[in-house]
């Protein structure tokens, strides 16, 4: 969360020469973890009420979420102290697609889906993919994950609100996303796809006009 990231920043901050290229790159991504807790109390007075939607770019948006979050990601040390992501985000997205939304609603989206396929992850390497497609008057945005999968007994249940099959969390963040997609966007938010131990698709469709 951004209010752990904080403390961690902190932290370093305090082993740091404040004249140091690490020091000025640190208080950066400080900045970036405040604008985050800012947009999150945004989202709840969001919610409730008829947002207003706007153009944007959606890939924009996308790789602006992804970015936040690679700099997050667990990381993992070679035998020859070599560093690696744990998990690696992919992104098959046009340079420029626009669409009417609201940006901090379909932000959190976008933000839940790729929390929810790093929590499944169970490898030592996982892989996370958005593919974003344009086809007839729709925007398709497929997120895949390479992790554990959902089993076919709870597969009615994930937009439930409370549901969860992780003991952390109120299971809110996917019945949050459907509402956001399907009820403010007029699009479809499903679960397309889902094979135990190798992974997960969900599908957002959203109609271009």
């Amino acid at each position: 969360t951004p209010i752990s990231s904080l403390m961690g920043w902190v932290e370093i901050l305090k082993n740091l020469n404040p004249d140091s290229d690490e020091f000025k790159r640190i208080l950066d991504e400080t900045e970036s973890d405040v604008e985050k807790l800012n947009k999150i109390a945004s989202r709840f007075s969001k919610i409730g009420s008829q947002p207003k939607l706007e153009k944007e770019n959606v890939s924009e948006l996308i790789k602006d979420v992804c970015k936040y979050f690679e700099k997050r990601i667990p990381r993992l040390v070679g035998a020859d102290g070599s560093v690696s992501n744990k998990v690696n985000i992919n992104l098959n997205l046009p340079p420029e697609v626009y669409l009417n939304i609201n940006r901090d609603l379909f932000d959190w989206v976008i933000e839940n889906l790729l929390k929810n396929a790093l929590d499944a992850m169970d490898k030592p390497h996982g892989i996370i993919s958005f593919d974003l497609i344009e086809k007839n008057n729709e925007i398709i945005i497929d997120v895949s994950d390479n992790g554990k999968g959902v089993d076919k007994k709870y597969r009615n249940d994930i937009f439930r609100p409370g549901f969860s099959t992780k003991r952390r969390g109120w299971g809110l963040g996917l019945s949050l996303s459907k509402r956001i997609v399907d009820d403010y966007h007029k699009g479809k938010l499903t679960l397309l796809d889902s094979i135990l131990e190798k992974g997960t698709t969900f599908r957002i469709k959203l109609n271009k006009h």
